[in-house]
């Protein structure tokens, strides 16, 4: 399993909806969060050990309406594992 995350920046107005598309549209989607600053979503991605994230990005993310600007970064080692935390 080969994780990511993406910053995304949509149009104006639209974050809400470019982010219930990444959810109902891409299993990949582990999380997606709102933010501050130069982005306005934070999706963290797990695809395939042999996938191409590269491919993935271009067809399955960038395409979905709305979306301006993605940047990729790339996981390399996970030191903890996922602890499950709950909704607040």
């Amino acid at each position: 399993m080969r994780q990511f995350f993406v910053f995304i920046k949509c149009d104006l107005g639209k974050t809400y909806e470019v982010a219930a598309e990444l959810v109902d549209r891409l299993e990949e989607a582990r999380q997606v969060h709102s933010i501050s600053g130069a982005f306005d979503l934070l999706a963290h991605f797990a695809v395939a050990a042999d996938a191409d994230i590269g491919r993935f990005v271009t067809q399955k993310v960038q395409t979905i309406p709305y979306i301006k600007d993605t940047q990729t970064m790339l996981c390399f080692n996970a030191f903890t594992k996922d602890k499950g935390l709950g909704e607040d």
